[in-house]
């Protein structure tokens, strides 16, 4: 493992995992490419480290025992999923998501993939609802219902925490604060309450978060190839092809072209993924200028405007070819809403062959955005995107006052709140997160930065027509704030200058233990604090019947988390 102290490196002069190369940073000239070239290539290379994946795997047990234990309490369909639930079993059952009290397809206004992979639960374990006489065993094993549409929203959650590990890993360069932002991930109460009930929104975390794992990716992809053309004797100073990497189908930029097909994933799931599509791409491009330039090459711009963007473009249109595929069981049937002109003689329908479904899906999504547009009724648990953050107006998923607790009265919650005492740290940790950013000019900074005001900017802009909103519109946000807080734990634990690197000796050296080890007892004491908040609050995360009292010890601001 690596030291929290070596993670805050804005430039990988003292790599603190195995780098791209096999040359050491004291060689001035290995393999004709000059060291500080080198540095600045270098990426992690992971693949068959034992010990990282061996903490990863602890992390994502801890992640995955919180998100399956007791997965079908409370019983029965809580807050939406009488929605989404219902929507699942529709397209498990017959393609679209299906009206069975009417007997026609349902008018839903988020596309299918969530959707599809709350059913692939109830087709596993089985389904039930007995408002409409529906009691369907599973394809694998028989659970209680519960269970099966809520197996992928926990399943997801897992696998979200084990992306974040690896991304954190390998930004920071560290396992331990890799590890670190998996475990706030995982004892964050919002993301548990996501990652426990069958909502859309854990899914559209999910993909999100993949897509940036896989944009990293790709942005060390591409240093690599750098580095192996230079080292086999590049002149990156040469005109056209010469002067650029080898082409060819194993040089193709793939981990570019997965971010496009998983950002269509999450487009799949809430258009809202559509806000990371422009600083996506953003960084698609400055990171592949940033590789160019470190290489050495003369017009790092030009030749991204060149050779970049076609790639950019292609990633795109995988993304809008991913996202219309996942409408396939509206395409290929006869029953969904809109789908035959026949059925809606006012509504501009079409059934010419090939062309007729497509303008029919067009239609459908102007009707759909026409609803998100004027949705403005004001709803107990709405709140706004200035409240999210410090936790102002909590959503309150399922509430009974009934149950043995050993007290005259009792209470049980389900309340959709983030863990306090981590995110009250992310506005901080947003505020240094910019400071350390321009003083240490890290791509790193600039990358969560940017994906944290994607997730979250827009909303205000929608704030400003009065659009009613709630708390878990900023879930794809939340991994990213995670990491602006590691960000920060990392450089508190680090006694180095704004680049992390500068060498240091003698009684230097001496004063550098000593910051560096108060550095690492102030950050290990802020995570097992979060995680200590995290227990006294589990109980209402998860619907644990408590005396009144202890439950309202828990309303920390009163009336707004009630």
């Amino acid at each position: 493992m690596t030291s929290a102290s070596t993670a805050q490196s804005a430039s990988p002069d003292q790599p603190s995992e195995p780098a791209a190369t096999t040359t050491t940073a004291t060689d001035p000239v290995a393999g004709g490419v000059p060291a500080t070239i080198r540095r600045r290539l270098a990426t992690v290379e992971a693949g068959l480290d034992d010990r990282s994946w061996l903490a990863t795997a602890v992390v994502v047990v801890i992640a995955a025992v919180l998100r399956f234990a007791n997965l079908s309490h409370p019983p029965g369909k809580i807050f939406d999923e009488v929605y989404y639930a219902r929507d699942a079993w529709g397209l498990v059952d017959k393609g679209v998501e299906w009206n069975y009290t009417n007997g026609v397809a349902s008018y839903v206004v988020h596309p299918p993939l969530g959707k599809w992979l709350i059913g692939f639960g109830e087709w596993a374990f089985g389904y039930s609802d007995a408002e409409h006489g529906i009691s369907v065993p599973g394809h694998l094993f028989t659970t209680a219902p519960e269970f099966g549409w809520r197996f992928s929203a926990a399943l997801v959650g897992a696998l979200s925490v084990l992306l974040l590990v690896r991304i954190g890993r390998r930004m920071f360069r560290s396992t331990v604060l890799g590890c670190a932002a998996g475990l706030l991930l995982a004892v964050d109460g919002f993301h548990l309450v996501l990652s426990r009930t069958a909502l859309l929104d854990i899914f559209l975390l999910f993909f999100i978060l993949a897509a940036f794992g896989a944009l990293v990716l790709d942005r060390d992809a591409t240093r690599r190839r750098w580095a192996r053309a230079l080292e086999s004797g590049l002149d990156p100073t040469a005109r056209g092809r010469a002067g650029r990497p080898a082409g060819g189908w194993r040089n193709w930029p793939w981990w570019r072209l997965a971010t496009g097909v998983l950002l269509g994933c999450a487009f799949a799931v809430k258009w809202s993924a559509l806000f990371f599509v422009p600083v996506f791409a953003l960084l698609m491009f400055l990171w592949d200028v940033g590789a160019r330039r470190s290489a050495g090459v003369r017009r790092p711009w030009r030749d991204t405007l060149l050779d970049g963007v076609p790639w950019m473009v292609l990633a795109g249109l995988l993304m809008a070819v991913t996202y219309v595929t996942t409408w396939s069981g509206w395409l290929f049937s006869q029953e969904g809403y809109y789908r035959l002109a026949e059925r809606y003689p006012d509504a501009g329908l079409s059934d010419t062959p090939i062309v007729g479904p497509l303008w029919n899906l067009v239609q459908y999504h102007q009707a759909a955005l026409g609803f998100h547009s004027q949705l403005d009724d004001p709803h107990k648990y709405q709140s706004w995107p200035w409240q999210w953050l410090l936790l102002g107006r909590p959503v309150a998923f399922h509430w009974t006052g009934e149950g043995p607790c050993g007290a005259a009265s009792c209470a049980e919650e389900v309340l959709l709140l983030g863990t306090p005492l981590l995110w009250w740290s992310f506005l901080p940790a947003l505020v240094a997160l910019v400071w350390l950013g321009l003083a240490r000019r890290d791509w790193r900074a600039g990358a969560i930065l940017l994906t944290v005001a994607a997730g979250l900017l827009p909303w205000f802009w929608f704030a400003l027509d009065g659009r009613t909103m709630f708390s878990f519109y900023a879930a794809p946000a939340l991994p990213f704030l995670v990491l602006a807080v590691v960000y920060v734990l990392g450089a508190i634990a680090s006694p180095a200058g704004p680049s992390g690197t500068r060498p240091v000796t003698g009684a230097d050296e001496e004063a550098s233990r000593d910051r560096r080890l108060v550095g690492g007892v102030v950050a290990g004491a802020y995570v097992a604090l979060v995680v200590l908040c995290f227990a006294y609050f589990y109980p209402i995360f998860v619907g644990t019947v408590l005396p009144y009292e202890d439950w309202s010890a828990r309303m920390w601001l009163g009336g707004r988390w009630i």
